[in-house]
């Protein structure tokens, strides 16, 4: 059917809450395209021939296609051409950063605003979510089995492709829920929980087998793994371990890593009244980094109650590596951004609590290998910001728990798995590992994509040996 196109120059707003009403609750920030919403915006797509967009996108959806159905208004049509290629489209449809991936390549970007791809993604799961009531149907067993090692979106979505393909898939996460980052480090506001459980429900209805509190190379080991029966396992297990400064102080009551604390908001529910989880409700907060993960720290720490909350960041707003919405989202609820500053030192009081952070301004000089300016100390410049709190979000890598219980795994200096880079065939025979444990804290998109393509390997390598 011919669709008479919306061109539109800019794309449809995304209705939020008010920043005075959501920074004291915990309810979704993005309210979600209306169906005209939807429907008006997905004719600015030009359902392009080339689909540059989908060269763009880690897992390959078919977005022209699937953007076509939703300005014809085929929305189960539409939801069906994204799962082709997506286990889990309601994640992504919010946290994926679609304006450094298939939205930059839109050909409607060229002379004005791209079209809103992730907005109109999550529409299309919304609304299957709460209009569909067929179930997802069970693929026929091939009679194989894999192990997957890690529940956060590279572990789902390598689970979700082979699964559909056929095999017993078991995955085994360590704590007691299943979802990993998704539900231990992306707060409520952003990515409701609820959201998180249907999409892993959806894959136990076509036969992935969970089980939590198990935590491979403590509870079983990969080898045993193989001993159960399973022909492959992915490793994808994530980055876990918190990296600190090590500067002076920070061993002080009111230190936290973000992992930390935002697990103990997001998975433990610390926001709720009545929670048993012992978190502190304090005044003055520091948040030391400038990714997604230092925005959601920050932002948990206002809702939280805090009076002032710092992003301390070393180079400038140019350079944050966060994603532009979510900088805007924090600027609006009022989180105060101390950029070309660095933390040196951890100041506290009698007590051993955090009282101030001492700092010292930068400058930007050359570039460095990132190809970002390296930020400069400037002499004398040293001053102390007042807070109880510091969060540091400085990066992750992955837990040496695997690493040093799987003989012959290699990993490199970092902790990181060394795969092959295409398929994520480990050192090991018939062991495979993506997303953050193979590339240190990355995108869940980029996880994903990791997933799909062990899944497609290990099917190739099963096939081989049978």
């Amino acid at each position: 059917m011919a669709v008479q196109r919306n061109m539109d120059l800019k794309r449809c707003p995304m209705p939020v809450q008010e920043p005075d009403v959501r920074k004291n609750n915990f309810d979704e920030v993005a309210l979600g395209y209306t169906y005209e919403m939807a429907v008006n915006e997905a004719k600015r797509c030009l359902n392009c021939k080339n689909k540059p967009c989908r060269t763009a996108c880690p897992v390959s959806i078919d977005i022209p296609a699937f953007i076509e159905r939703v300005a014809n208004e085929d929305m189960e049509g539409a939801y069906e051409i994204i799962s082709q290629s997506s286990s889990l489209p309601a994640v992504c449809g919010r946290v994926c950063p679609q304006e450094r991936q298939c939205e930059s390549k839109c050909v409607r970007g060229m002379k004005g605003e791209s079209v809103g791809i992730g907005r109109l993604e999550r529409f299309v799961a919304d609304y299957h979510r709460e209009h569909s009531n067929e179930k997802p149907k069970m693929p026929v067993s091939n009679g194989h089995r894999v192990a997957i090692v890690g529940s956060g979106p590279s572990g789902l979505a390598a689970a979700g492709d082979l699964a559909k393909l056929g095999y017993k898939v078991t995955v085994y996460e360590a704590l007691h829920l299943a979802g990993g980052v998704l539900v231990y480090g992306i707060p409520e506001f952003r990515l409701p929980k609820i959201i998180v459980q249907n999409e892993i429900d959806n894959l136990k209805a076509i036969g992935v087998d969970i089980e939590t509190n198990m935590v491979i190379g403590k509870v079983l080991t990969i080898d045993e793994l193989f001993e159960m029966g399973n022909e492959a396992v992915y490793i994808g297990s994530g980055a876990g371990l918190p990296r600190f400064m090590n500067i002076p102080g920070e061993s002080l009551k009111g230190v936290y890593s973000a992992n930390e604390y935002l697990t103990r908001i997001n998975l433990m529910k610390a926001y709720k009244e009545g929670a048993k989880t012992p978190i502190m409700h304090s005044k003055n907060v520091a948040v030391v980094g400038g990714g997604n993960v230092a925005m959601d720290a920050a932002r948990c720490a206002k809702r939280m109650g805090a009076d002032n909350v710092y992003i301390v960041y070393r180079r400038s707003m140019n350079e944050l590596p966060a994603r532009k919405e979510e900088v805007e989202h924090a600027m609006e609820e009022g989180i105060i951004f101390k950029t070309l500053t660095n933390p040196v030192e951890v100041l506290g009081d009698d007590t051993g609590m955090v009282k101030g952070i001492k700092c010292i301004e930068m400058e930007l000089g050359e570039p460095d290998a990132s190809g970002r300016c390296r930020p400069v100390e400037k002499a004398d410049s040293e001053f102390v910001i007042d807070v109880d709190t510091m969060i540091m979000a400085i990066g992750t890598s992955p837990n040496p728990l695997i690493r040093s219980t799987t003989p012959g795994l290699e990993t490199n200096k970092h902790g990181c798995i060394v795969t092959d880079g295409d398929s994520g065939m480990t050192s090991r025979e018939g062991v495979y590992a993506g997303g953050d444990a193979v590339t240190g804290a990355a995108t869940v998109i980029l996880a994903m994509g990791a997933g799909k393509a062990a899944a497609k390997a290990i099917d190739e390598y099963i096939k081989s040996k049978n």
